[in-house]
C-alpha cells in the first residue's frame, strides 16, 4: 500500500520540481538544506533566499525581450520593481543589482530611493514611478527629488489637483503620467477603481490641465488592474479600452510615448501550478502592437511594476508542530509554534493560501489535519491547500518532531504584520535570516532580526520608563 506522505505527493503532483526535492529524506528548497537552518536558528523562523529576487527579474526580461524580437515591436522595455511589497534595504540591494526601476507609492518611499541613490545604487537615469494617492508630504519628497536632479522621476497623476499641487513645488519642466480608473470585475463590490481618472475623463482632462501647460509633459499612461495579468475575457477587454485612450492621446499628445501596464503576475501556490507567462507576455505585446497598427499611431515603451512577482518566491517560513489537539471524531488540530495571523497574515486576511510542505519525515504516514495557531482568536488557522478542500501532513508522533515550511511567502507579509512591532496576542515575531550565495556558489546565511523579545514589546506599549 502507498501510505507515505512521499507516496501521496508523487500521485497527485510531478515531484520532484526546479525549486523542491528530496535530500537525505529532508525537503530542500533551491538545494537549501532546510532541516540544517532549523538546527542552527530553530523555529519559528522565516528566510528570505535572496537570489530568487534576481532570477525572477531575469525571468520576466527575458520573456519580453523574446517578444519584442518575434514581433519586431519598435519599443523598448522597462522592469520597475514596486517597492510596497517588501521594502527592506536587501531586497532592493538585490533586486537593483539588475538594471531595473522603481516604483513608489508613498512620501516615505521617497526617502528610501534618495538613500539608495546617496549609495550609488540609483543614478538619475534609474525612473522612479511615483504613484498613489499624494499628500502634501508626498509631493514635497517628489519635488525634492525632482528638483535634485531625477528628472525620469515621473508622478502618476492620480486626481485633478495633483498637477496644480506638484507645480507649485517642482521648478522648472517636469514629466507625468495618468493613471486609469479601470472597471472592477463583476464580482466586485464597486465598479471602477478608486484609483486614477476614468476612461471617459482622460482626453478632457489632458485637453483642460496639460495641452497648454508649459510646464508639464504627458510622457505616461498608467493601466493596471486589481486582479492582476491574467489570460481571460477581462483582462483582455480592459487592456483594449486602455489602448482606446492611448492612442487617442497620443494623436493629441506628440510628447506620450509609454505605457504602464502595472504588475500582477502571479507567483507559484501550489506544486501544481501552471502558468504560461511566456505566452501572455507575447500576446500582450501583439495585441498593443496591433492595436497602434490600426490606429496609425507609433508602438510605446512597455512599463512594467511587479511587485509580488519579484520578491514573493524568495521567502519562506518554517514552524514545529507542537502538538495536536483532537477536538471531535473528524478533526485534528495541529498546533504549530507560531501565529498565521501575524506571521502570514495573507492567509487571515484574504484567505491567500502558499505552498505548504513538511520539511521532514516523508516516509511516515499520512493524516488529514487542520493547523492552529497560538493566538487566542479563532481566525488564526489554516485548513486547506490550493488544490484541494484538505491539509494532509505526517501523522502527529510527540517523539518525533514534525517541521513544517511555507513558501513563496517573501511579498507583503512582513509590512502587513507590522514587522518589528505589537502583534496580535503579544505573539513575538519570528528570527529572520538572509540567504545568499558567494562567488563560489557556495550558501551563506546571515541572521537579519532575533526573535522578538519580550521587552521589545513592552518598551512599545509603554511599561519600559519615559
Amino acid at each position: 500500500m502507498n501510505t507515505k506522505y512521499i507516496d501521496l505527493i508523487n500521485q497527485t503532483f510531478y515531484f520532484p520540481q526546479e525549486e523542491f526535492k528530496l535530500e537525505d529524506k529532508h525537503l530542500q528548497f533551491h538545494n537549501i538544506d532546510l532541516m540544517g537552518l532549523v538546527e542552527e536558528y530553530g523555529t519559528p523562523l522565516k528566510f528570505t533566499y535572496l537570489p530568487q529576487i534576481s532570477t525572477n527579474i531575469g525571468r520576466a526580461k527575458g520573456w519580453f525581450a523574446k517578444a519584442i524580437k518575434n514581433h519586431k515591436y519598435k519599443g523598448k522595455y522597462n522592469y520597475c520593481y514596486c517597492t510596497k511589497s517588501s521594502h527592506f534595504k536587501h531586497v532592493l540591494n538585490e533586486a537593483l543589482k539588475n538594471d531595473i526601476h522603481i516604483e513608489t507609492s508613498s512620501a516615505f518611499d521617497i526617502d528610501i530611493v534618495e538613500n539608495l541613490k546617496a549609495e550609488g545604487k540609483i543614478t538619475d537615469k534609474t525612473y522612479v514611478i511615483s504613484n498613489g494617492f499624494k499628500r502634501a508630504q508626498y509631493v514635497t519628497n517628489i519635488a525634492r527629488l525632482i528638483n535634485g536632479g531625477q528628472k525620469n522621476c515621473i508622478p502618476i497623476i492620480d486626481n485633478y489637483e495633483e498637477i496644480d499641487l506638484l507645480s507649485q513645488e517642482i521648478k522648472g519642466k517636469y514629466n507625468i503620467g495618468i493613471r486609469i480608473a479601470s472597471e472592477e470585475e463583476p464580482k466586485f463590490e464597486f465598479y471602477t477603481s478608486r484609483l486614477g481618472i476614468g476612461y471617459k475623463n482622460i482626453v478632457p482632462f489632458y485637453n483642460r490641465q496639460i495641452k497648454d501647460n508649459k510646464k508639464v509633459k504627458l510622457k505616461m499612461l498608467h493601466f493596471f488592474i486589481n486582479t492582476g495579468i491574467r489570460d481571460n475575457a477581462y483582462y483582455w477587454n480592459e487592456l483594449s479600452k486602455c489602448l482606446k485612450v492611448y492612442t487617442s492621446l497620443k494623436q493629441i499628445c506628440p510628447s506620450l510615448d509609454s505605457l504602464n501596464i502595472g504588475g500582477g503576475f502571479p507567483i507559484k501556490n501550489s506544486l501544481g501550478f501552471d502558468f504560461d507567462y511566456e505566452y501572455l507576455v507575447d500576446e500582450i505585446i501583439n495585441q498593443i502592437q496591433l492595436f497602434c497598427d490600426q490606429e496609425g499611431v507609433p508602438v510605446p515603451n512597455i512599463f512594467t511594476e511587479f511587485g509580488s512577482f519579484t520578491v514573493g518566491e524568495s521567502g519562506g517560513a518554517i514552524y514545529e508542530v507542537l502538538y495536536q489537539k483532537q477536538q471531535n471524531d473528524r478533526e485534528k488540530w495541529n498546533m504549530i509554534n507560531s501565529s498565521f495571523i501575524t506571521t502570514l497574515p495573507d492567509t487571515w486576511a484574504i484567505n491567500k493560501r502558499f505552498i505548504m510542505l513538511p520539511i521532514n519525515r516523508w516516509n511516515d504516514s499520512y493524516e488529514r489535519v487542520l493547523l492552529g495557531g497560538l493566538t487566542c482568536d479563532s481566525d488564526d488557522y489554516y485548513n486547506s491547500e490550493q488544490h484541494m478542500n484538505a491539509i494532509y501532513l505526517p501523522k502527529y508522533n510527540k517523539e518525533k518532531p514534525l517541521y513544517l515550511g511555507f513558501f513563496n511567502t517573501g511579498a507583503y507579509q512582513e509590512s502587513i504584520g507590522g514587522f518589528g512591532g505589537l502583534q496580535h496576542c503579544l505573539i513575538p515575531s519570528p528570527k529572520h535570516i538572509l540567504i545568499d550565495k558567494d562567488e563560489d556558489g557556495n550558501f551563506t546565511t546571515k541572521l537579519f532580526s532575533e526573535q522578538q523579545k519580550s521587552e521589545d514589546l513592552l518598551k512599545i506599549l509603554g511599561y519600559h520608563g519615559e
